[in-house]
């Protein structure tokens, strides 16, 4: 009976159930974060491509058609995601993301809104990367 006990007790610190964001993240390696960040940037980029021309697809023709603002802010929030400034140089954010796990309040941030938020500030869109930061502070704090 003890030895059941203490096996599951070594389980459990062997394999800890609440991984935060934070966790995920620093356990992986320099090229693996490399990479995850260039597959989040080239999904979202696919998606926004899609989605655009499925939107042509669908009014093409209908001169009288505007694209309603929901979209064009859809697009924005897209755009948010990725870093222009940055350009092929993903190690940069890879860096900015271990700088923004480092700090406890962010611990609970999951990843894409830390890469949202750290894009935003490489491209010098610091007072909205700011205020997403806190609002995303205040929303996951422990």
């Amino acid at each position: 009976m003890k030895k059941i006990i203490y096996l599951l007790i070594l389980i459990n610190l062997l394999f800890p159930q609440n991984r935060t964001p934070a966790d995920f993240w620093n356990g992986l390696v320099e090229i693996e974060k490399v990479s995850f960040i260039n597959g989040a940037y080239s999904a979202v980029s696919a998606m926004k491509t899609h989605h655009q021309q499925q939107v042509k697809a669908q009014y093409i023709g209908n001169d009288n058609w505007v694209q309603p603002y929901y979209i064009d802010r859809y697009y924005e929030i897209v755009d948010e995601h990725i870093s222009k400034d940055v350009g092929g140089n993903i190690d940069i954010i890879a860096k900015a993301m271990d700088a923004f796990y480092s700090n406890s309040d962010n611990t609970n941030i999951p990843v894409m809104e830390a890469m949202r938020i750290v894009s935003m500030a490489q491209d010098g869109k610091n007072q909205k990367a700011n205020l997403y930061l806190l609002k995303a502070q205040r929303k996951y704090a422990q």
